[in-house]
């Protein structure tokens, strides 16, 4: 759903301010030139940076800073406390989890997915992005440990949601790519596959209390999201974000 009286287009997970009191959402291509969060489409660096700052700037005084990392299709989740105000960059990270107020967790996605995970009393939190790599590598297992280990919650007091990504019959793969993330259950050959489906069956099978998909696809919505697959690689990236307000 579309955030009112912004002026950065963005769709918000509503329902998860309304449980759990947290921020949760992904950004939107929007008008004109696009709002794209990405640094590695060809387009001049001094505008993508004014959008990051009006980003930054819809989301205060609830959070004063953003964390978010290179991102290398991989397991490393990273556990952030104490961090200062400002804006934080890791290296070789694909996930983050907190239970930091006021600190805004940080993913860009054109087609991967965006894992949302918080405990059912919302004061630990896990933002991860998971491709088909990451997928196959076990992204959501670790992350889903990292969160478990260090808020103390078994699987089953977790609750997930999987946003915005690109769906199964838009997202045809080689047999190899298909056995690395589905393994001897993998057909010979093409296929469609749908990640999403994927990981809430992961999900499931880890015992996780509540899980939730979103219904919308990068490439049948062009329109208000950026695709990579679809742009031949040359699209620009949403941002998806959680945090719990301070």
């Amino acid at each position: 759903m579309p955030l009112a009286g912004s002026a950065v287009p963005r769709a918000e997970l509503i329902e998860w301010r309304e449980r759990f009191g947290l921020v949760a959402g992904i950004t939107e291509r929007g008008a004109g030139d696009g709002f794209s969060l990405g640094f590695w489409t060809g387009e001049p660096v001094g505008a993508v940076m004014g959008r990051w700052r009006a980003f930054r700037d819809s989301l205060r005084p609830a959070f004063n800073a953003l964390q978010k990392a290179h991102q290398v299709h991989g397991t490393t989740v990273l556990w952030h406390e104490d961090v200062a105000p400002g804006w934080h960059v890791a290296d070789a990270a694909d996930g983050h989890a907190t239970v930091q107020r006021g600190l805004l967790l940080a993913v860009t996605v054109a087609d991967c997915v965006p894992i949302y995970l918080t405990t059912r009393d919302g004061r630990a939190i896990a933002l991860l992005h998971a491709g088909w790599r990451g997928t196959a590598a076990g992204i959501l297992e670790v992350g889903l440990r990292r969160l478990s280990e260090r808020a103390k919650v078994p699987p089953a007091d977790v609750v997930m949601h999987c946003g915005v990504g690109i769906c199964g019959p838009c997202y045809e793969v080689g047999d190899e790519v298909a056995r690395a993330v589905l393994g001897p259950a993998a057909s010979p050959g093409k296929q469609q596959l749908d990640l999403r489906s994927v990981l809430a069956r992961r999900a499931e099978s880890l015992g996780l209390g509540e899980i939730s998909v979103s219904p919308l696809c990068t490439r049948c919505n062009r329109d208000r999201f950026f695709s990579h697959r679809s742009s031949g690689g040359r699209d620009g990236r949403m941002l998806a974000y959680l945090g719990i307000p301070g």
